[in-house]
C-alpha cells in the first residue's frame, strides 16, 4: 500500500509542475493564463509566446506521462500486490489529473493531452505513432489542434479493439480501459472547443495572439 501510495502521489506531483507557466514566466515574463485561450498548454503558448517556447512546454508535458508509466510505476518497497500492467495505468492516471488538475496552481491546468500522449508513448508506442500520425494530418488539412487531439484519441481505443477482434493481438484489459478512459478525458477537456467548432468559430492553429 505504501508503493501504491508513492507511485500515484509521485507521478501527480510531476503531471502538476505548469511547464507553460514556468517557461513563461522565466523566459519571457509572460503568464500564458492571462492571454490567448487563458490555457497552460502547448498551442496556446505557441500561440502567445511562438514555437521556441512551445516545443519545449510540449516535450516537457509529454515527458511527464512517459516518466510515470516507465519510472514511477517501478516504484516497490515489498508491499505490492497489484500487476506491473495496473501499476502503469495507475500512474499514468495520475500525471494525467496532476495535469489537469495541478495543486500548484490552484487545480487549474491544462487539457492532458500531451501528458496523455506521454503515457501512451510509454506503454504503446505503436498505437502512439498512429494517433501522432492521424493527429498531424488532420491538424495540416483543418488547423485545428483541438480536432486533431480527439480524433488522436478516439483513434486509440478502436485501434486496441480492432487488434484484438479482427488481428488476434493479446491486448490487455488494463490498455482498453487507459484507452478509454483517455479518450473520455480528452474529449470531456475539450467540451468547449467542440461547442466551438460546431459553431465554426474554433481558433485555427498558426495564428498567433497579440499578448500585450
Amino acid at each position: 500500500m505504501i508503493s501504491l501510495l508513492a507511485i500515484i502521489i509521485i507521478s501527480y506531483l510531476v503531471g502538476a509542475f505548469p511547464s507553460g507557466i514556468v517557461l513563461g514566466k522565466l523566459f519571457k515574463g509572460v503568464d500564458v493564463r492571462q492571454h490567448g485561450s487563458k490555457n497552460m498548454g502547448a498551442t496556446n503558448v505557441f500561440r502567445v509566446l511562438g514555437a521556441k517556447l512551445a516545443i519545449p512546454v510540449f516535450l516537457l508535458d509529454l515527458l511527464k506521462g512517459t516518466l510515470a508509466v516507465v519510472l514511477f510505476a517501478y516504484i516497490n518497497f515489498g508491499d505490492m500486490s497489484i500487476s506491473l500492467n495496473w501499476l502503469k495505468i495507475i500512474a499514468g492516471i495520475a500525471a494525467i489529473l496532476g495535469h489537469v488538475f495541478p495543486v500548484w496552481i490552484g487545480f487549474k491546468g491544462g487539457k492532458g493531452v500531451a501528458t496523455a500522449a506521454g503515457v501512451l508513448l510509454g506503454l504503446m508506442p505503436l498505437e502512439f505513432g498512429f494517433a501522432i500520425g492521424l493527429f498531424a494530418i488532420v491538424v495540416a488539412i483543418t488547423r485545428y489542434v483541438s480536432l486533431g487531439s480527439i480524433l488522436g484519441a478516439l483513434f486509440v481505443p478502436c485501434a486496441l479493439i480492432a487488434e484484438k477482434s479482427y488481428l488476434g493481438v493479446k491486448v490487455p484489459d488494463s490498455y482498453l480501459v487507459l484507452a478509454f478512459i483517455l479518450a473520455v478525458t480528452v474529449v470531456v477537456t475539450h467540451r468547449q472547443n467542440i461547442k466551438r467548432l460546431a459553431r465554426g468559430e474554433e481558433n485555427k492553429f498558426g495564428r498567433k495572439t497579440d499578448k500585450a
